[in-house]
């Protein structure tokens, strides 16, 4: 256990150090920071509610409010505000109504932000404008028949699944503790339940929005937009609020297998994840596993060694049938344990305390690819040049390689064609991050370079004419195809839904439709 320990520990070295704590304004006209000569502090100030917050560089609140978990291509806001309703973020962009049309009147842009863990260099279009920082809209409100709760646009995917346990109660949310609810769930939204009850965007029952005229709806499957919202939400509004089905914990009991590997056994780990755990997309609804190749000198001083998980529910040990394989493969070691649904992110590293949930100035960039399985010969193709990358004294070294394999009945259960998410045929979603610390062009295009070719090695093994990729993991030099899917419909519908709705393109900083 304490090698597992160690190796979870390393494998996020870099990015160890969380932001201090720092103070936030009582009230929104005790204004913080200086003022740019572009805006208009009066203006912005009288249109919003009294427990607003506007925030202006200099001042700690500012830092706070701005700062990214990746630090390659940020946005470069002027204005923070932190909305206390749903009014606020409308007034922010459109203002006052005929008074004061703060950010149209300004010609300035706005992005919204929760907790500003998307990464996309797309991002860095963004050289001034307003940011909505939307941490106080965050609440779980469970409804008298138990059956939906309606969670804010700014919460935390942490709070929601406390909240719900606490009731009785579950949804399907990110896996990551310390992500917004609503990031994830604009992109589709992969999560721990999925295999149950599909996407977290699936969950939607009706969603509040501030659309870009600043009008705030309340949409359902019976708009036109529902269908955008589920996959492609970045560019079409600001959720404020989302009410979503909830579920009985049926099973309060997990259990995890962690097994580390040496790289010499890519291509038996794989392979028996191909054969005991995926079964060509029909892995059982209670399994997931998960994998990360990644430097630990107390495993192996010379190369990159395999994080593996078996994720089990409803039991106190991984069942044999699905764990023997693995242990007959020699893991270096390998631990069960038990817990409950609680424990998920704990276990697989991506916990509050965990590295990637703070925020220390690194570049952690990902390249994201779905494929339906792994190709074996691929699988050491990419092992051998991501270990001859990030070993030994490589700027490179606190990088990882992530697998995410998923139960998949509930996501393809439903309908292809009824969301702009395009990818539920696909099994398994692979990512490199590639994280260093900032070292000025050359070192930014070498790893890109690296990132864009490992992902490219998995892509010619898996046979696919195009790339599938998850938007919400996306490098941002990828095109609209590869995010919301090549058929030429899915396209022509999301470019008529963006002229309907966002004629002048205020929503286009996130993964842009065109």
């Amino acid at each position: 256990m304490k090698l597992i320990a160690a190796t979870l520990a390393a494998a996020w070295a870099t990015t160890a150090h969380a932001l201090p704590s720092l103070p936030v304004a009582a009230r929104q006209d005790s204004l913080t920071g200086s003022c740019p000569t572009s805006c208009d502090a009066k203006a912005l100030g009288t249109a919003l509610s009294k427990c607003a917050k506007v925030y202006y560089p200099g001042s700690s609140e500012f830092t706070r409010a701005t700062t990214r978990w990746s630090v390659l291509a940020t946005p470069q806001p002027q204005v923070v505000v932190i909305p206390c309703t749903e009014q606020d973020v409308a007034e922010t962009y459109v203002g006052g109504g005929v008074k004061v049309k703060f950010a149209n009147k300004k010609n300035v842009p706005f992005l919204a932000y929760n907790t500003a863990h998307g990464a996309l260099t797309t991002l860095g279009a963004m050289d001034s404008g307003v940011e909505i920082f939307l941490e106080n809209l965050s609440s779980v409100q469970v409804s008298a028949d138990g059956k939906t709760a309606t969670i804010g646009g700014g919460t935390m995917s942490k709070k929601v699944t406390d909240t719900l346990w606490a009731a009785g109660k579950q949804t399907v949310t990110g896996t990551c503790e310390c992500v917004s609810y609503m990031g994830p769930a604009l992109g589709g939204g992969h999560g721990w339940l999925q295999g149950h009850h599909g996407l977290i965007s699936d969950q939607w029952v009706s969603l509040r929005v501030v659309l870009a005229d600043g009008s705030i709806k309340t949409i359902n499957r019976d708009s036109d937009l529902w269908w955008a919202m589920q996959g492609a939400g970045h560019n079409f509004g600001i959720v404020t609020s989302a009410t979503v089905n909830i579920y009985d914990i049926v099973h309060s009991d997990w259990a995890v297998e962690t097994l580390i590997f040496s790289g010499e056994k890519v291509e038996e780990v794989y392979a028996a994840v191909n054969e005991h755990l995926l079964k060509d997309g029909t892995q059982p609804v209670d399994i997931i596993n998960w994998s990360y190749w990644l430097n630990n000198p107390d495993a192996d001083p010379n190369n990159p060694i395999i994080l593996f998980w078996i994720l089990q529910e409803g039991v106190s040990v991984v069942d044999p049938i699905y764990s023997k394989p693995f242990y007959d493969i020699g893991p270096i070691v390998g631990t069960p344990t038990a817990g409950d649904y609680r424990d998920l992110a704990g276990w697989t590293g991506i916990d509050l305390a965990a590295g990637p949930c703070q925020k220390a100035g690194t570049i952690n960039p990902r390249f994201p690819l779905y494929v339906e399985k792994y190709n074996i010969t691929a699988q050491r193709e990419a092992y051998d040049l991501f270990a001859s990358k990030v070993s030994g004294t490589s700027p490179f070294s606190g990088s990882l390689f992530l697998f995410e394999g998923y139960s998949l009945q509930g996501v393809k259960a439903i309908d292809d064609k009824s969301t702009a998410y395009a990818f539920r045929g696909d099994n398994l979603l692979t990512a490199p991050l590639i994280t260093y610390a900032p070292g000025g062009d050359a070192l930014n295009a070498e790893a890109e370079a690296l990132g864009n070719e490992l992902r490219n090695i998995i892509h010619r093994g898996s046979g696919a004419a195009n790339k599938a990729v998850y938007v919400n993991y996306a490098y941002g030099n990828e095109n609209p195809k590869e995010w919301y899917g090549s058929d030429s419909w899915r396209q022509d519908k999301l470019k008529a839904l963006k002229t309907k709705y966002d004629p002048k393109g205020k929503f286009s900083f996130y993964a842009p439709i065109a």
